[in-house]
């Protein structure tokens, strides 16, 4: 057992109570018994019929021994979980979070990892929250989701840390932190009104990726590239599945997901880890390139200025082109895109070309031989060069 010191001691006894509460219910810890000022916690052995590990927890700060007792609650703890009494104490006094644990397992040494695969697994890490918080955030579900995210979706991203590795092949921990609420709203529970979107989003990256795992194995199975699509409502995204590839690497063996929750916003069900070895990366390398081919041009913004206007009568619906570039794709690479918009859009369109507006059309991108075209148009919206 390794004894804190003196400077650990110090900051043991400015915890809470509430914090070390806080911390034991978010790692699987369960009161047993009271004892006035304490509380009996115990932890179920895995694997393992023994006795349970035991802790006492002093609930009332006001002894002059309460320091006492938290540095030998957290001296237990530092044996249970293999860490230091100080990495612990970190942990104790951060507020409310959500964590997400990425267990990669290069070859090489235990608790190394080459650069050249850290880096990417970062990047993709940092890519899957995004998509994650997009999906979200999206009023419906999108199979491709635009470049451009909402500010929401950045915001969310800028809160999430990376934390300490943890002890492993190589562990990224990071967490989400919660605002303080009351402790409501569940993983399988519709009515998420009450839960803070940090935690919807923890939430929605969960179910994304057992879907991402499901929509894999059945490519395996069949040995064919699954449909993903009816994926889609549960999170899965092309972009979520190209995220996870990169977190893996071109030649790495997978890697696992494990999420903890806040106690202050408890789960209903526990969550398993999420394994996702090589052949099942794979698998969702083709299905993310087969959701691009196939659904990846719906909703597409067109930014550009109308160019040609034709139609056979003076009044109804014409065929319009639009030199410009889309927002979400191509990196800006100019281009001409015809459609047909009816009259009144039309007339936008015409009015448009004769001041020299900039236009904004939505729609779905079709090719028809080397040409161009927005099918379903959405929405036509003309900017006037003085805005």
């Amino acid at each position: 057992m390794i004894a804190i010191s003196e400077a650990e001691f110090s900051r043991a006894k400015d915890l809470a109570t509430t914090s070390l509460l806080r911390y034991l219910r978010g790692r699987g810890w369960s009161p047993s018994r009271n004892y006035g000022r304490g509380q009996l916690w115990v932890l179920p052995v895995t694997g393992d019929s023994g006795e349970p590990y035991e802790v006492l927890v002093p609930l009332d700060r006001t002894p002059r021994d309460y320091a006492d007792r938290v540095a030998d609650l957290v001296e237990t703890l530092s044996v249970v979980e293999a860490r230091s009494p100080a990495d612990i104490l970190r942990e104790m006094s951060l507020p409310s979070a959500d964590w997400q644990f990425l267990r990669l397992t290069p070859p090489g040494p235990a608790g190394t990892v080459p650069l050249t695969e850290v880096v990417p697994a970062l990047a993709g890490l940092k890519d899957l929250m995004t998509s994650a918080a997009a999906a979200e955030a999206s009023p419906e579900p999108q199979p491709v989701q635009p470049a451009q995210k909402p500010q929401l979706v950045k915001d969310h991203v800028a809160t999430v840390r990376l934390d300490q590795t943890r002890v492993g092949s190589y562990v990224v921990a990071v967490h989400t932190p919660l605002p303080e609420l009351p402790a409501q709203g569940y993983l399988f529970d519709d009515d998420t009104r009450s839960e803070p979107f940090a935690r919807r989003v923890s939430r929605r990256l969960y179910a994304a990726l057992v879907c991402a795992r499901e929509a894999a194995e059945t490519s395996l199975r069949d040995d064919a590239v699954a449909d993903f699509a009816p994926y889609v409502p549960g999170g899965l995204s092309a972009n979520l599945c190209e995220a996870l590839v990169r977190i893996g690497g071109d030649e790495g063996p997978g890697f696992s997901l494990d999420f903890t929750w806040s106690s202050d916003l408890p789960m209903e069900r526990p969550t398993e880890r999420i394994r996702l070895a090589r052949p099942q990366l794979t698998a969702l390398d083709a299905g993310a390139k087969d959701l691009r081919a196939r659904l990846g041009n719906r909703d597409m913004t067109l930014r550009g200025s109308v160019v040609r206007l034709h139609r056979e009568l003076p009044q109804g619906p014409g065929a319009v082109t639009v030199a410009g570039s889309f927002e979400d794709r191509d990196r800006g690479r100019l281009r001409r895109v015809r459609m047909t918009l009816d009259q009144h859009e039309y007339s936008k369109a015409a009015e448009a070309h004769r001041r020299g507006d900039e236009v904004l059309v939505q729609g779905d991108l079709t090719a028809l031989g080397n040409a161009a075209r927005l099918e379903n148009i959405r929405s036509f919206v003309v900017r006037r060069v003085s805005e």
